[in-house]
């Protein structure tokens, strides 16, 4: 069973039930939710909050009571005719039409109310787990382990663009062309190379670590961007597109990564409990505007408006995620070792954390021609914050109602970057590239590719 059965649809419609964090947690405990997001470097909010949460449940519960009163009053209407004081019938008629006038104040105040609430809750992060390290930046990442040993050469090696642009195959000149900065075209053996690795990640996840393979849309709705974080918070990194219409209503969303439509395919959803783990995988094209990145990485493949990866998401129960955290980034390294690339795992400190994430692992692969470290693969768990966003909840097999399921989400890997990892680190003095032996069989037998004398 893949898990991607039919679900039971959820009929939930209170919008505050479903909010990024739970609102009762934070009535029952403000100061921790303030001391969580102190670790991210944030100003306490809990009272705030608090205060709008009060406003609303008090205009709620005034709501209420008017709405019994004119219930209770059109039933004393009829009490009052039958008595033939229709005086009385006459004054609750007018009490009733004032009521209706009163009740649909206090509506549009209830709903803006919690507009504002849901709006404030909205743009704040998920809460970091304990074991997070605290930190304000990258700089406070801690090592978690280094694997492989860094290949050694007999000459200077090169950067990746250097040797695909001198072997004719990597060429960003005309792919400015056609769509500007931060594009490349492939051609000959380096597209079937990057084609090949997407097929060997899709097969090992598939076949040996028990992924489910999907091929998602590339646009989503925005709904769909909400549920995994990256609106609206995140909106000008992404790349908006629009119906023929133009209307912001008919607006859609390239993906940033496959983990936005695979984690939403349980939104809405009541999932069985045995149902879980769900593990899914997907290769897809990836659209990032790159809308801080202005300087950083401007040659190569390293950070690019389109790319290729290979994503894994998986929804757990609460009690199963931070093992699943643990898997999934082995998953991920598995690529690596399978390829004989040198790379270490990082675990990313408070500051660093994405903005979904609880808790991260990042793996940096080792680049000889650029002598560092760089990331190609962060692998985190969410918690629920995206599962509330989604409504994605379970039926636990003992007791009563539902719970918010687990949200992971890693690359297994970033393809482009790969390629890029396995250029530098396989590259001969000559310019040609030794083609891994878990990728021959992809490439047709291919050992080396090119050569310029």
């Amino acid at each position: 069973m893949d898990g991607l059965s039919p679900r039971t649809p959820s009929r939930s419609t209170n919008r505050i039930d479903r909010s990024m964090h739970d609102i009762r947690a934070i009535r029952d405990d403000s100061k921790a939710f303030d001391a969580a997001l102190a670790r991210r470097g944030l100003p306490p909010v809990a009272d705030e909050i608090l205060a709008l949460d009060a406003r609303r449940r008090e205009c709620l519960t005034a709501l209420q009571e008017a709405q019994n009163r004119r219930n209770e009053a059109s039933r004393q209407i009829g009490a009052a005719k039958a008595r033939g004081d229709d005086a009385g019938a006459q004054a609750l008629i007018e009490e009733i039409a004032t009521l209706k006038g009163r009740l649909q104040e206090a509506e549009d105040e209830a709903r803006r109310l919690e507009d504002e609430l849901n709006s404030r809750l909205a743009g704040l992060p998920n809460l970091p787990l304990e074991d997070v390290p605290l930190g304000e930046d990258e700089s406070a990442n801690q090592l978690v382990r280094e694997v492989g040993e860094r290949p050694r050469f007999d000459f200077a090696p090169k950067q990746h663009f250097e040797l695909g642009e001198a072997l004719g195959l990597m060429d960003f000149e005309t792919a400015a062309k056609l769509s500007g900065a931060r594009f490349v075209i492939l051609k000959g053996a380096l597209a079937r190379l990057e084609r090949a690795l997407a097929q060997f990640m899709l097969d090992l996840q598939t076949q040996e670590h028990g992924y489910t393979e999907i091929q998602p849309p590339l646009l989503v709705r925005d709904d769909v961007m909400f549920g995994t974080g990256q609106l609206p918070k995140f909106a000008e990194d992404q790349f908006a597109a629009t119906a023929g219409t133009h209307n912001e209503r008919d607006r859609w969303w390239l993906i940033p990564t496959a983990e936005v439509p695979l984690t939403n395919l349980v939104r809405e959803s009541i999932l069985d409990e045995a149902d879980l783990p769900i593990r899914v995988t997907a290769y897809t094209p990836c659209f990032r505007a790159e809308a801080g990145a202005a300087g950083r990485d401007t040659r190569g493949m390293i950070r690019q408006h389109q790319f290729t990866k290979v994503e894994l998401v998986s929804i757990t129960t609460p009690e199963q995620s931070g093992a699943e955290l643990e898997r999934m980034t082995g998953c991920a390294e598995e690529v690596l070792k399978r390829l004989g690339l040198a790379y270490r795992v990082m675990m990313l400190s408070t500051g660093d954390l994405g903005f979904s994430a609880r808790k991260t692992y990042d793996i940096e692969v080792w680049l000889p021609g650029q002598d560092q470290y760089r990331e190609i693969s962060s692998c985190s768990v969410c918690g629920d914050f995206q599962a509330r966003r989604m409504n994605a909840r379970y039926r636990p097999a003992e007791g009563k109602g539902t719970r918010f399921v687990h949200t992971l989400n890693g690359s297994g890997l970033a393809v482009g970057r790969t390629l890029v990892a396995v250029l530098e680190n396989c590259q001969n003095a000559d310019g040609s590239i030794t083609v891994p032996d878990v990728l021959r069989p992809y490439m047709g037998g291919l050992e080396v590719i090119g050569g310029y004398g």
